[in-house]
């Protein structure tokens, strides 16, 4: 078992600094993090700090109880560990972040950019695909009902992402030709 009092500390580090940052930055154009580490979506540091935070008391309350197996034990924890990780990143960039420069309203990204992005999707468009594949095919050898639902959780997962890559893919798609249009 972790030493949970250890991750408490530096939550407790974590939050005084996420609040300072949260302030004098203001909120986020996006959120900070991808919904696969947290599911809160903030686009501020401090809600995400707060996660890990229950996260914790949750697994404490399992301990007390006694309901806390080891896979799940590890599993909690290399996520809670991961949660921290990004939330120091985060305040680590700050700096750099702060020197960004902002996006004005008529500000576009230069075309060489949409045409990376647009490479980027269709690899990614491309890989999950071939996992939603892959996940579908590990469904039809399923043999307990268990094993199915969790593969079938799976390759629903796989299609919203698949779906969200296809629609970020179409924007791209739809802005490269607008500005070639335009020239």
């Amino acid at each position: 078992m972790p030493d949970l009092k250890r991750l408490e500390n530096i939550l407790d580090q974590l939050a005084h600094e996420a609040a300072q940052t949260d302030r004098k930055r203001g909120e986020a154009q996006r959120p900070l993090f991808d919904e696969q580490l947290f599911l809160c979506r903030s686009k501020l540091l401090t809600p995400c700090v707060n996660e890990v935070r229950s996260e914790i008391k949750a697994l404490r309350d399992e301990r007390r109880a006694g309901k806390l197996n080891t896979t799940r034990t590890q599993h909690i924890c290399e996520k809670l560990v991961a949660q921290i990780q990004a939330i120091q990143r985060e305040l680590a960039t700050k700096q750099i972040r702060k020197n960004e420069p902002k996006r004005n309203q008529g500000w576009r990204r230069p075309i060489h950019e949409l045409y990376q992005d647009l490479a980027q999707h269709q690899d990614w468009e491309r890989r999950l695909a071939a996992m939603q594949r892959d996940k579908e095919m590990m469904l039809t050898r399923c043999t307990t009902l268990a094993e199915q639902q969790k593969m079938q959780k799976e390759v629903l997962a796989l299609d919203g992402r698949l779906s969200r890559c296809r629609a970020s893919l179409a924007k791209i798609e739809k802005e490269i030709s607008q500005r070639e249009r335009k020239g």
